[in-house]
């Protein structure tokens, strides 16, 4: 049997984002606390797929690619998650997702009146609150 796809966004759910864009292949700042974690233990269950705005630009896939190799402990003579970076997908489009974990989304309800676009503008992300 197939696992579902499970996509999570980048910045703002596994990068912390605290410094804000800074160009596809600048990645500045920490993980999230308890990232690498979690994505451990999303791997016995989902297909986990990465997927950004960074995905499609030029170095940003690598650049990616590259901060969870230093920063989550899944790779190196010390790796605590031995090949878990192996597992993860890195699609250049956004994939047809069982479900997607992103600080910047709101679940639809199925009733646009719980929507209102005037109060949508003061919507903040977690690390921005």
């Amino acid at each position: 049997m197939t696992k579902p796809t499970l996509c999570l966004d980048f910045d703002g759910v596994i990068h912390s984002y605290t410094s804000g864009w800074k160009g596809a292949d600048i990645i500045p700042d920490p993980p999230v606390p308890g990232t690498a974690e979690f994505i451990r233990e999303a791997l016995k269950y989902f297909r986990v797929a990465i997927f950004s705005s960074r995905s499609n630009q030029p170095g940003g896939l690598d650049a990616m690619k590259a901060w969870c190799a230093r920063y989550l402990p899944g790779v190196g003579e010390n790796a605590k998650y031995p090949g878990f970076l192996d597992e993860i997908e890195w699609p250049t489009e956004k994939p047809a997702a069982f479900l997607t974990i992103d600080d910047r989304a709101l679940c639809f309800t199925g009733n646009w009146a719980d929507f209102d676009p005037k109060t949508l503008l003061a919507f903040k992300p977690w690390n921005k609150r």
